[in-house]
């Protein structure tokens, strides 16, 4: 398999986000941090097991995206009666109500886009991690990208909190174990990305193809 070097997303040359110096990016073993020779603002940091960290942090959000989906977000009690809400169902209560675009947009956001960038960090990395190179390796990293700022589940977290807030004042409302699932799993996807060394990606996916 030849490596592509065109479809990663570090460059030999970085500049700093605080004062925007161009430093070149100079390798550094792993554990060890890159800071800005100006402002000291940090660049880059090469984790420890990066990989197999990252691998870890998908398996665990997948599974708590797992939990997600089977348990009631949020509980609703007013009148004697009480009605539960899953994870998909405000997608659905949009679609039905004929606001088939917002139904789409919270599918994208709560449902599709989180589990699409979990199971395409699994995919890529958990061949590595069995010594066998990913069969669409271009395809996921491209798709990595791709998905990384479409997958805004901390944005639905807030409004879930702000309607939790506002329906508190017509009934009595419960939390739902999905919602701490699903929090758990925005927390392992961010720590995913956060662990990932591209630099380590790379080398192993050289190391596979020789």
């Amino acid at each position: 398999m030849r490596i592509d070097r065109h479809f990663t997303y570090t460059e030999s040359h970085m500049a700093c986000p605080e004062c925007d110096l161009l430093h070149l990016v100079s390798d550094i073993r792993e554990g060890e941090q890159g800071h800005c020779i100006r402002c000291g603002a940090l660049l880059f940091v090469r984790h420890r097991n990066s990989l197999d960290r990252a691998l870890a942090f998908s398996l665990t959000g997948l599974s708590f995206f797992i939990l997600a989906n089977l348990f009631p977000l949020l509980t609703f009690e007013m009148e004697g009666q009480t009605e539960s809400n899953r994870l998909i169902d405000g997608a659905i209560a949009f679609w039905q109500a004929g606001y088939w675009e917002l139904g789409i947009a919270v599918f994208i956001f709560s449902v599709f886009a989180p589990l699409a960038v979990l199971l395409v960090l699994v995919t890529l990395l958990l061949p590595l991690r069995l010594g066998r190179a990913p069969l669409f390796v271009k395809l996921q990293i491209r798709l990595l990208v791709f998905l990384k700022p479409w997958a805004m589940s901390e944005i639905f977290i807030l409004g879930i909190i702000v309607a939790f807030v506002k329906l508190q004042d017509f009934a009595d409302v419960g939390i739902g174990l999905s919602l701490f699932a699903f929090i758990l799993m925005v927390i392992a996807t961010v720590m995913a990305y956060l662990t990932l060394d591209t630099r380590a990606l790379w080398a192993r996916l050289e190391e596979l193809a020789v």
